[in-house]
């Protein structure tokens, strides 16, 4: 059943149009929120959009191409959002990608492209976020990372390496938040079925995997939370993933 609320939260999700993104998208559609969807992918977003108006009405969401490791381009989100709805709660960091092989074999063009998405561009938008939320006082900044940015996977390297950095950015923010109430976090998934992984649903030896909309769930809890609590860090992965010690 929809959640009706008196004062519909406006939610930028970045990285919209597929996977977690979308289940996220769904989740808060049918909890009435307003959504900004977010991606370079312009059709993935019409798909998903058009999804979400099952649940919600066509003036509570936005479709917006945007290129999270582009200034001009995060800044146009942002702008378009706030003369849309003329507020922002909450800003959902999913944007990814993923890219690897041995170290020594990696070109410089993989680790940019991993980097310039999965950290410059949370940083990116972090920063118009807080531009927003530091004169209202209110706000939450939930990024989306990964396990292995806690327990390293092989032949991940840039990856890893993103997403250690951006559970650092997330503990930095949150600490610079403090005074402004506005909150910062980080889920980490562990494997998420998303459709890119489809294919390898029915390999017998294919690692366990969740659905995006447990992810979403998880999000949901975090933005319904007391504004003055915090779930800064949580791990969610399917209970019989490996974690600890995998290889």
């Amino acid at each position: 059943m929809r959640e009706k609320m008196k004062d519909n939260k406006t939610v930028i999700i970045t990285g919209g149009g597929t996977g977690i993104g979308k289940g996220i998208a769904l989740k808060l559609a049918k909890n009435n929120y307003n959504l900004i969807l977010a991606s370079r992918n312009v059709s993935n977003l019409e798909k998903v959009k058009n999804e979400c108006l099952k649940f919600i009405s066509a003036n509570q969401i936005l479709i917006v191409k945007t290129d999270v490791t582009d200034i001009d381009s995060v800044k146009n989100l942002f702008n378009i959002t706030i003369k849309k709805f003329g507020r922002l709660d909450v800003l959902v960091n999913n944007a990814g990608v993923f890219d690897g092989g041995p170290l020594d074999e990696l070109d410089i063009a993989t680790w940019d492209k991993v980097l310039n998405i999965n950290l410059r561009g949370a940083f990116l938008c972090l920063k118009e976020a807080f531009t927003i939320m530091k004169p209202n006082k209110s706000g939450k900044i939930i990024n989306i990372g990964s396990i292995s940015g806690q327990v390293p996977r092989i032949h991940s390297t840039p990856y890893t390496t993103s997403k250690f950095a951006l559970s650092g950015l997330t503990r930095a923010a949150a600490l610079e938040g403090r005074e402004h109430n506005i909150t910062v976090s980080i889920i980490h998934p562990g494997n998420v079925l998303t459709e890119l992984r489809q294919i390898r649903k029915e390999d017998k030896d294919s690692e366990p995997m969740m659905d995006s909309e447990n992810i979403a769930e998880l999000v949901y809890l975090s933005i319904k939370l007391p504004d003055n609590v915090n779930l800064l860090e949580s791990v969610m992965l399917p209970i019989d993933q490996l974690y600890v010690g995998r290889g």
